[in-house]
C-alpha cells in the first residue's frame, strides 16, 4: 500500500507510525485511518516488528476527526466514520500481540485522545495536551474512551473531562495516572523512541501474553483471572525466552531475548 496521509517504517524492530497530515493537526479522514489500520496490520503480521510507536507529525499529535469530512452532506457520514474509522483502530491496536506505544508530541484532542490512550504504554512531551473535546460540538466520546479513561482514572474525573471538554497538561495527565510518563520537549523523540526500542528487545511472547491479560481483566472475575494466569504462565515457560531469561539470570548477564 502507498500511504499518502501518514509515514510509516521498521528500524529496530519497531514499527514507527507516524499521522502525516499537519496542517489539519493531523486529524483522521477516512482514508488516512485505513492506512493507519494496514500499517498496524503490517505490524501484526511481520515477525521483525517487536513492537509499535505512532506519533504525530508537525505540532499534533490529532485532532480528532476532520470536521470537513464529518459535516460534508455528500461525505461519508457519521456511522461510517466511527465503523470505519476509530473502532478498527482500537481493536487492532488491543488486539496486536505486540506494545503499542503512543507517543504524545502535542494536542491529542477527541478520538486522537483516546487512541492515545487505548495504547499500552502512553507518553507525552511536556508542551503536550489531552482534550476531551466532544462535548463542544454536541457528540460523545468515541474511540473507546468511555472504555478506557474510567479504567484509567475513575469514573468521576473521567466524566467531567468529558462533560465538561477540559484541556489537561500531560503533567497533569501524569498526576491522574491518565498517561504513563511525561519528557521534557527537546528530549521527547529520543526518550520516547528509546522506550519502543527497549520493549522491541524484551521476551515478546511474553509481553503479549500480558496484553491478552490485562484485556481481559476488564470482564473477567479473580477466580477466572487467576486460571487465565495460570495458563498463560505455563505458556511462558514453554517458550524460548523463558529459557533465556533464566540462563542469563544464574550467568549473572544480561539476556538477548528473541520474541519467541
Amino acid at each position: 500500500m502507498q500511504y499518502e496521509h501518514i509515514l510509516f517504517e521498521i528500524k529496530n524492530q519497531v514499527g514507527r507510525i507516524t499521522l502525516n497530515r499537519p496542517k489539519s493537526f493531523n486529524s483522521f479522514i477516512i482514508s488516512m485511518a485505513k492506512e493507519v489500520q494496514h500499517a498496524l496490520e503490517v505490524c501484526r503480521d511481520n515477525a521483525e516488528v517487536r513492537a509499535v510507536y505512532l506519533t504525530g507529525a508537525g505540532r499534533a499529535f490529532c485532532a480528532g476527526e476532520d470536521l470537513n469530512e464529518a459535516i460534508d452532506p455528500n461525505g461519508p457520514g457519521m456511522k461510517r466514520i466511527v465503523e470505519e474509522t476509530y473502532n478498527p483502530i482500537i481493536q487492532k491496536i488491543r488486539n496486536l500481540e505486540k506494545p503499542v506505544i503512543g507517543a504524545v508530541n502535542g494536542i491529542a484532542a477527541g478520538a486522537g485522545a483516546n487512541i492515545a490512550l487505548a495504547c499500552d504504554i502512553c507518553v507525552a512531551a511536556e508542551s503536550a495536551s489531552f482534550l476531551q473535546a466532544f462535548s463542544k460540538i454536541g457528540l460523545i466520546p468515541d474511540s473507546g474512551g468511555t472504555f478506557f479513561l474510567p479504567r484509567l482514572i475513575g469514573i468521576q474525573k473521567a466524566a467531567a473531562l468529558m462533560m465538561l471538554g477540559e484541556r489537561i497538561s500531560a503533567k497533569d495527565a501524569v498526576s491522574m495516572n491518565m498517561i504513563y510518563k511525561v519528557f521534557p520537549d527537546d528530549s521527547f523523540v529520543t526518550e520516547s523512541e528509546s522506550l519502543a526500542n527497549t520493549l522491541a528487545t524484551m521476551p515478546t511472547v511474553g509481553l503479549a501474553y500480558t496484553k491478552h491479560l490485562l484485556n481481559q481483566s476488564f470482564i473477567s472475575s479473580l477466580e477466572d483471572q487467576l486460571l487465565l494466569e495460570r495458563d498463560y504462565q505455563v505458556q511462558a515457560g514453554q517458550t524460548e525466552d523463558y529459557q533465556e531469561g533464566v540462563k542469563a539470570f544464574l550467568e549473572k548477564r544480561p539476556p538477548i531475548f528473541k520474541g519467541r
